[in-house]
């Protein structure tokens, strides 16, 4: 299932996966492509008719949105259980990300120039929730409660419709908790297409954020531009790192967590000790077969999970910093030694009691992570994902007349003329 790699086998492994590329299907590409077009081309009819084609619903323009009616039933399906935990889980993660407001600035030079930075959010944003082989009531807290703390007008939410042409209570009543008024039930990229340009029934966004298949992501890519997104979010990964007075049990238990995601996901242990390394196979061995996703799980490991043993920690951090995990669990103690020494991960979680899942559901932290190696690049959906700067410039007359020589300088340079007029002729007389 997952092979054990030690020695110069360890670094030809790493370069292995460092090189490997976000692989998208020529063929998906045209079949998304004719979708978006189609959508953008004939609105609702379009998203219709793919709707009834791919998730088995007939429904009629004004049928797409979710009523008050459908919410109220979602509430008295889900038990209160589910609705203490959700509400928990909306206010830590509300918590948590309040705290991520960046402040404005503004300062006057002399000449009385003014220079500042200005924080406006994005008037309206479409957030996509999954459904089909899951479903995500956490991924609509992890989109909404960031838009929301960053005062988004308004918040549009596409997810596909399940059987009946009904949405799944949970993921209803979420979307309520967090104030959505705008609930959508269509889905796969013709939902995306929907957001980025707008039909009858769907109104057009300027953002949109949210996970989804490879067809959802390949739509997103296509519409970038018209619109803005979040990233382009590729499988699961987790990579722990391990001494040998670590819990194999808990490895294993938190490798198949990321593993029963998606077959293409990828769980890695590194490990300075090679009987943990053996152990730990056994005990993925033992509890795949007593999780209800065993076979993504297996696919998943007997595809990309792996074992590294390496002679330190150094090493460790050295090969986790190459690979930048959209997980990393720190399972060496104590774990804040490592801490100031990684430079590229989505998350990190601290000691043998802090597994991804607490991120992923209470914690507070966005569980919406850059993966397949863009955390050397990109950080986790936040506050600033929904807010855009703007920069102020203003100027007086005298502190512009104190800078026209130099304006004069670079529009020659560059050989823009008229650049240079426009400063210029404010002093002609």
């Amino acid at each position: 299932m997952i092979k054990i790699y030690s020695g110069s086998d360890v670094d030809k492994k790493v370069r292995e996966i460092t090189s490997q590329e976000m692989f998208f299907d020529r063929k998906k590409e045209e079949q998304v492509r004719e979708i978006v077009d189609d959508v953008r081309e004939n609105g609702d009819a379009a998203v219709i008719k793919y709707t009834k084609k791919f998730d088995g619903v007939a429904m009629k323009a004004d049928e797409m949105k979710v009523t008050s009616k459908e919410i109220n039933d979602a509430y008295k399906a889900v038990n209160d259980d589910y609705l203490r935990a959700l509400k928990t889980a909306v206010k830590n993660i509300t918590s948590y990300h309040k705290r991520q407001k960046a402040d404005e600035w503004f300062e006057t030079l002399p000449d009385d120039v003014i220079l500042g930075m200005r924080n406006v959010p994005i008037d309206r944003v479409g957030v996509y929730v999954p459904g089909g082989t899951a479903i995500y009531p956490s991924s609509v807290l992890m989109n909404v409660i960031p838009a929301r703390v960053a005062e988004v007008r308004e918040i549009v939410m596409v997810t596909p419709p399940g059987k009946g042409g009904k949405c799944d209570p949970h993921v209803l009543v979420a979307a309520a908790e967090v104030g959505v008024g705008n609930i959508i039930k269509v889905g796969g990229c013709q939902a995306i297409a929907a957001l980025a340009f707008g039909t009858e029934s769907i109104p057009r966004v300027d953002k949109i954020v949210g996970p989804g298949n490879i067809y959802v992501t390949l739509a997103k890519k296509m519409v970038y531009g018209q619109v803005g997104i979040d990233k382009l979010a590729g499988p699961s990964d987790i990579l722990i790192i391990a001494d040998e007075d670590s819990e194999a049990e808990y490895i294993a238990a938190d490798m198949l967590s990321q593993a029963e995601h998606d077959p293409d996901s990828t769980a890695i242990l590194i490990s300075t000790s090679m009987p943990v390394a053996k152990e730990v196979l056994k005990e993925i061995s033992k509890q795949i077969t007593k999780i209800k996703r065993s076979k993504i799980a297996r696919a998943s490991m007997d595809k990309n999970g792996c074992i590294f043993v390496v002679e330190g920690l150094k090493k460790a951090v050295e090969i986790s910093n190459k690979l930048a995990p959209e997980h990393l669990e720190i399972l060496s103690s104590p774990p804040q030694n490592l801490l100031e020494k990684i430079r590229n991960a989505g998350a990190v979680f601290l000691g043998p009691h802090s597994p991804v899942v607490v991120g992923d559901y209470l914690a507070g932290p966005n569980h919406v992570l850059p993966t397949s190696g863009s955390a050397r690049f990109s950080s986790p959906l936040s506050v600033y994902d929904f807010i855009k700067k703007q920069s102020i410039v203003g100027y007086t007359k005298p502190a512009l007349r104190s800078i026209i020589q130099d304006i004069r300088i670079f529009a020659d340079v560059e050989g823009l003329d008229a650049h240079a007029r426009s400063a210029e002729i404010r002093f002609k007389s």
